[in-house]
């Protein structure tokens, strides 16, 4: 299997075309969204909104004619996609759903007040076979139990046991709230009945890292929030998962110019790495990028390739953060130009832009600032408003 290098440039090109941030939109409508997130493996549930939840902003800056209602049919209606559990709370293909048995497996041996759900399991169960989806509130349980951060009610913590155990689905979403069925009567059964294609945990390991390769583009062999939620994987075995992988010829190694580590892609887009290197102009766009991105999952990548420092200051106290509550980067071309905090007010069904911070270098332009003018404009259709406010 042949070695790459490619320049700091051809190295963001790559990463843009693989996410399809750059050239003409490739993942067009509701088949563009399930097919994205077949290429990513899952992309991550947030439930704030405060100019669209995190998967959406996710998938409107990559799909062509995207609607929030979209990704909500594709859920909860045609059931193609479904809620699990990934790199966090994130949304898979219902067709991976065979790959995360033994996770299921686990839950049903162990979890917390483990005891406490079994003794109600088969009772919540009857009740949604009887009366469809339920929430929490439906469930007369109101024993408390100790849950993994606070002590919550019985009904929550079976329900959500049961999920994860792959017994119920979420079956769609009020607001924030979950109603929660039966897996058997919304996953047809062939999926349901499907073997775990991984026999080993090392096979089991070695699919989850090419997901997750697939997810940003490029990773390396290092630490990362990129390896969330996968267990054991500390620098021996992950050591091992790469070799094996190289020795299977199913990722090749990419060196970058001026950076010491080695970066790793799957063999299956070497087609793409072959194109920038070819030195092709490629067509640019700006677009408004979620703070929960797969492309930013490890954002000491993202710093040493694209330059960019991204912190999302959600969680950080008020006067400890730099730009904002809720700051959705922007990239334009091949560079992070800067950031946006933008928010949509429902009731007036107006769109915000309370600031936008831009990066030091960034040369204004009529072109950048048309650019950027009609991504916000995109914007503002995406979250259904009817006229946009710039605060700056």
């Amino acid at each position: 299997m042949p070695k790459f290098t490619l320049s700091n440039k051809q190295a963001r090109q790559f990463i843009l075309l693989k996410q399809g941030l750059i050239q003409d939109y490739k993942f067009i409508s509701k088949q563009g969204v399930d097919d994205f997130i077949k290429q990513a493996g899952c992309i991550q549930f947030d439930p704030i909104d405060v100019c669209g939840k995190n998967a959406e902003l996710v998938l409107q800056s990559r799909v062509k004619g995207f609607t929030k209602q979209m990704l909500y049919d594709l859920l909860y209606k045609d059931r193609i996609l479904v809620d699990y559990f990934d790199k966090n709370l994130s949304i898979i293909d219902v067709n991976d759903w065979k790959y995360f048995s033994r996770l299921r497996i686990k839950y049903k041996q162990q979890g917390a007040s483990r005891d406490e759900v079994n003794e109600v399991s088969d009772e919540i169960k009857a009740a949604i076979k009887e009366k469809g989806a339920l929430c929490s509130k439906d469930i007369n349980i109101n024993q408390k139990v100790n849950w993994y951060w606070s002590d919550t009610k019985l009904s929550r913590a079976a329900l959500e046991t049961l999920y994860f155990r792959g017994d119920l689905i979420i079956h769609h979403k009020k607001g924030t709230i979950k109603y929660y069925a039966l897996a058997e009567d919304y996953i047809p059964q062939k999926i349901l009945n499907d073997k775990d294609p991984n026999e080993t945990e090392f096979e089991f390991m070695k699919w989850r890292v090419l997901r997750r390769i697939s997810a940003v583009g490029l990773l390396w062999n290092r630490p990362s929030d990129a390896w969330l939620n996968m267990g054991d994987f500390k620098s021996a075995n992950r050591s091992n998962v790469f070799e094996a992988l190289l020795e299977e010829e199913k990722i090749v190694e990419i060196e970058i110019e001026a950076e010491k580590e080695k970066f790793y892609c799957l063999s299956a887009d070497i087609d793409l790495i072959n194109l920038v290197l070819d030195n092709r102009k490629l067509k640019e766009r700006t677009e408004l990028i979620a703070p929960l991105d797969s492309m930013l999952w490890d954002r000491k990548l993202i710093k040493a390739i694209f330059n960019f420092d991204y912190k999302w200051e959600i969680y950080t106290p008020i006067a400890q953060r730099k730009y904002g509550y809720y700051v959705l980067p922007i990239i334009s071309g091949t560079n992070f130009i800067g950031r946006a905090e933008i928010i949509n007010e429902k009731k007036s069904k107006k769109l915000v832009v309370k600031n936008i911070w831009y990066e030091s270098n960034v040369n204004h332009t009529k072109k950048l600032d048309s650019s950027l003018e009609n991504c916000i404009k995109k914007f503002a259709e995406f979250n259904e408003c009817i006229s946009i406010d710039v605060k700056i």
